[in-house]
């Protein structure tokens, strides 16, 4: 029998085969490859460059027709510079009644508007969210129906009223919403053309909260319904509610197709009717309804980002579960 040879042990690495780390480069000389990631980095543009371009052609796109028609105004060919068309404007015969006009209108078909739609979504939303798509479509049905027939059927049963209810009350509401210091045939048409712009508004927001366990909470409470819609929900919705506003105010300051086709004369209808007479005053008062139209605007997106107080039923709520 050969005698069998006992296995002989592993020798260790030796220190020759581990890997020593790379020598560095030498004095002058460049690696053969950059990294990837520092080479892609340098060479691709900053984003703040791009950033600032589309910034400055924005810019120049709005900025440059309202410096044109600014020079326009100022500038007379044989005079030199004169501001005779903005100093004249506070004594131009209608100027003052149609821009509160257009105002107390935008005013009121804000309110009446919010009135109606942020009751109508919020039951919708807790009691029945199946009944959500046939609220919107009815309040998507203004952008299907054009100004022009909306105003021709509002123009219809403004005649038939008088013809036929004439020897009813109804005749006088007839004759009081047509009133001229105050239309409210107005109102009711600009809230009609609002609801898609509200609706839109008020159901983003909507989304983003949590309205059943709000709801239950408050009134878990002992909150009223007023109380959870005015004290719960409304501070919750603010930025909607401030967007919707946003969008109808500028709706209402610059309709022009329902307000002359029945006869009135808001800011918008006041702009046109002196535009053949005095063209550089009608400049100067488009670019006064901008600065006014955007100083609303600014004071409402920053009642909308305000921060709003906690409300007092979601407090006693967590006071009792702690």
């Amino acid at each position: 029998m050969t005698p069998t040879t006992p296995a002989t042990p592993a020798t260790p690495a030796t220190p020759a085969t581990r890997t020593t780390p790379a020598a560095p480069y030498a004095a002058g000389s460049a690696p053969d490859t950059e990294a990837p990631g520092r080479s892609s980095s340098a060479r691709r543009p900053r984003p703040g460059i791009w950033r600032g371009a589309v910034l400055a052609l924005a810019g120049a796109y709005f900025l440059v027709p309202l410096l044109a028609s600014f020079v326009f105004t100022v500038h007379v060919p044989g005079q030199g510079i004169t501001f005779e068309a903005y100093t004249a404007l506070l004594s131009a015969d209608g100027f003052t009644e149609s821009l509160l006009l257009s105002l107390g209108l935008a005013a009121a078909t804000i309110a009446l508007s919010l009135l109606l739609a942020v009751p109508a979504l919020v039951a919708v939303r807790i009691g029945s969210p199946r009944l959500r798509p046939v609220v919107e479509v009815m309040c998507m049905l203004p952008l299907v129906v054009p100004p022009i027939a909306l105003v021709t059927g509002i123009t219809t049963v403004l005649r038939w009223g008088p013809e036929h209810l004439s020897r009813t009350p109804l005749y006088q509401t007839f004759i009081a919403v047509q009133n001229e210091k105050f239309p409210v045939v107005l109102v009711l048409a600009y809230t009609v053309l609002a609801l898609p712009f509200v609706y839109r508004s008020l159901d983003a927001g909507l989304r983003a909260v949590d309205v059943p366990t709000l709801v239950e909470a408050a009134r878990s409470c002992g909150a009223s319904w007023p109380y959870v819609v005015l004290r719960v929900l409304l501070p919750n919705l603010r930025a909607s509610l401030a967007g919707a506003a946003f969008l109808t105010l500028a709706l209402v300051l610059g309709e022009f197709t329902i307000a002359s086709l029945l006869g009135f004369q808001p800011f918008a209808v006041w702009i046109v009717s002196i535009s053949g007479a005095q063209a550089r005053m009608s400049v100067a008062v488009s670019i006064l309804s901008l600065l006014i139209t955007w100083l609303l605007l600014i004071a409402l997106s920053r009642a909308g980002t305000t921060p709003s107080t906690t409300a007092a039923a979601p407090a006693t709520t967590s006071r009792k579960e702690s």
